[in-house]
């Protein structure tokens, strides 16, 4: 995974559970400063200590040939847990789950325990937050807890934040979803939730109280082998079905278990008066969409995809996200067969295709202002300097063939990558190109001195 693709998965993520965008993104400039996104980081100044790198320590913790995760008093992982009893949790938490203890899905679950937890009133900052200032000092004063708390490091936390609320924040303010946020919560449904198809349910976890109500609520879920289904599953599966899936997102649906309806609030009459997605019915959604088609050429990320009595929601590359009983009987990712089939994805054919009225589409570039065309362009070009010119951070994060030329740079003070030596001695903050060319000129030095 790129570090591009990590920020995308994270900001998912922590907004599909409900935390507002500038919540989001003040945790995310926290993370960033803790671990640079990097799941399996082992603190810098362990690395010494330990005589381990990141990957040779958490390989010896996943294969129980270091037993001392939990008291080595080493920073670990996206948020540089430390203390013994949180290392134990996380440790036992990844474990139960099958995955490595530097696993970014699993980390990321973790963390959401944590702040659901012990840190009630962090979570509950981060899902009221407005500005990534207030946000981030939450996050750094009552969750991180760093040595330094001063001015400089809280402004220093918030200006990471701020760079990832202007990468992934929506800047649409019309009321509606913008539809690659939609497209991003329905995978998370279907990538990162229990979910079970329930008709009539838009998101509620199966408590005790849930599986009596929907045992009951409609014809289809009163049979045997359905009520057996929903009394199998467990307090952490959440119920849809086709169109309340859609309806459940629009309607809040956060993945809250504690929730009734999982976080999703029922629309009030006046809120349904004011705008908000009517309670229809799949061949109600579709009737009320707009620009529908049978044409699947020119479909759009985030547009309604239906076929007579199930709709579906088409995400992009030939896929869809739809909550069938069909196949895997929960939310689930599907081809369409419209468009073509995919190795590893069940296909449906639907009938047609509309815009849903309560999403933002993003314009076609034929039809952009010059200042947002010049706006994707720069955010284009950022994402592809990231991946194809990354930053090293650490002489760590060097290539072997370029770390001796790297820390003879450090040492002899030529570059510095923010952090006092005696803080940190090996922060770099170079891209790839910099060093490259100070590498080439190195060897070219050294050629004309004579000394190759």
């Amino acid at each position: 995974m790129t570090g591009a693709e990590r920020e995308k998965y994270i900001w998912s993520r922590l907004t599909a559970a409900g935390l507002t965008p500038a919540g989001t993104a003040g945790l995310m400039g926290n993370l960033y400063a803790e671990s640079g996104l990097n799941p399996a980081n082992l603190q810098n100044t362990h690395e010494k200590k330990l005589g381990l790198t990141d990957a040779a320590y958490t390989d010896a913790v996943d294969a129980g040939t270091y037993t001392n995760f939990a008291g080595d008093g080493a920073g670990y992982g996206l948020a540089q847990w430390t203390y013994k009893t949180r290392k134990a949790a996380l440790l036992a938490y990844v474990r139960a789950a099958g995955r490595s203890v530097g696993d970014l899905e699993a980390q990321v679950g973790f963390l959401l325990q944590e702040l659901a937890g012990s840190y009630k009133g962090v979570l509950s900052a981060l899902k009221s937050a407005q500005d990534v200032r207030t946000a981030s000092d939450a996050v750094l004063l009552q969750f991180e807890r760093p040595a330094d708390q001063g001015e400089a490091a809280r402004a220093r936390r918030a200006g990471y934040g701020k760079t990832y609320f202007d990468r992934y924040a929506p800047a649409d303010t019309s009321g509606l979803m913008p539809s690659g946020v939609f497209v991003d919560k329905l995978l998370t449904v279907a990538g990162n939730f229990k979910t079970l198809y329930i008709m009539g349910c838009f998101g509620a976890p199966m408590t005790s109280e849930n599986k009596a109500r929907y045992t009951k609520n409609h014809a289809y879920n009163t049979s045997e082998a359905q009520k057996a289904r929903i009394n199998a599953a467990s307090a952490d599966t959440f119920g849809f079905d086709c169109v309340n899936l859609i309806k459940g997102i629009l309607w809040g649906w956060s993945g809250d278990a504690s929730k009734r309806y999982g976080g999703a609030t029922y629309p009030t009459a006046a809120a349904f008066a004011a705008g908000a997605c009517p309670d229809v019915s799949a061949d109600g959604m579709i009737k009320i969409c707009k620009e529908v088609s049978t044409d699947f050429s020119r479909i759009v990320p985030g547009a309604a995809v239906w076929v007579s009595g199930h709709i579906g929601v088409y995400i992009g590359d030939g896929l869809a996200v739809e909550c069938t009983p069909k196949w895997r009987n929960k939310v689930q990712v599907t081809a369409v067969s419209n468009i073509g089939t995919k190795a590893g994805y069940n296909a449906r054919k639907w009938t047609k295709w509309g815009k849903i009225p309560y999403i933002n589409y993003e314009e076609e570039i034929e039809n952009m202002s010059k200042e947002e065309l010049k706006a994707l362009i720069r955010e284009t070009v950022r994402e592809v300097l990231d991946e194809e010119n990354p930053v090293y951070k650490d002489l760590k994060d060097v290539p072997e063939y370029w770390k001796p030329t790297a820390a003879a740079l450090l040492e002899a003070g030529a570059v510095n990558g923010g952090t006092p030596a005696e803080v940190c001695e090996t922060d770099l903050n170079l891209r790839k190109e910099t060093l490259k060319a100070v590498v080439v000129a190195a060897t070219y030095h050294d050629a004309r001195e004579g000394k190759q």
